[in-house]
């Protein structure tokens, strides 16, 4: 299964809410996100996306077959790390485990060493979602580490694991 990245468009706002309305989904991407997630929600998240700096932001829908399935996004960092980004990413459980975002990771990662002076992305995933892992160490990203006690996440204190992938690596 070949997925694409691109541009958020306003209609995906549907296809958004249905892949982010899933507590699996939720369960492993930061707090903040409304429970269950609208179309409205969608409609205000791609509407941000579509206003932000293209230089800071590199914000695309992950689609298969033409249907948005998911989110992937690369944020740049300020000050001493301003060449620095960190890579966000889920998609709807449905296709998980098919190889889908390990291939839309390396399509963004490509794209922002290309068309930017990124030289680091990196990557937070919970220590628990070792399908997010495996994501990263198939697309190339290096294992750096456990970050203990990083989080609080449904109540528990959780560890995070770091990844990264450098711009000389691909």
């Amino acid at each position: 299964m070949i997925c694409k990245i691109r541009k958020w468009e306003l209609s995906d706002a549907m296809d958004l809410a249905a892949a982010l309305s899933n507590k699996k989904v939720q369960d492993n991407l930061r707090d903040g996100l409304p429970y269950p997630y609208t179309e409205q929600d969608g409609t205000d998240y791609i509407s941000a996306m579509l206003s932000t700096d293209e230089n800071e932001t590199f914000a695309f829908a992950i689609t298969v077959d033409g249907k948005v399935i998911g989110s992937i996004g690369i944020f740049r960092q300020g000050n001493i790390h301003r060449q620095v980004a960190e890579l966000g990413y889920y998609i709807a459980e449905e296709y998980w485990g098919k190889g889908i975002m390990t291939e839309a990771v390396k399509q963004i990662c490509g794209y922002v060493f290309d068309k930017s002076d990124i030289i680091r992305i990196y990557a937070e995933p919970f220590a628990y979602n070792v399908a997010s892992c495996r994501v990263l160490e198939k697309a190339g990203f290096q294992y750096e580490g456990t970050l203990r006690s990083n989080a609080v996440k449904n109540g528990e204190v959780i560890d995070m694991k770091m990844y990264s992938l450098l711009k000389t690596e691909i």
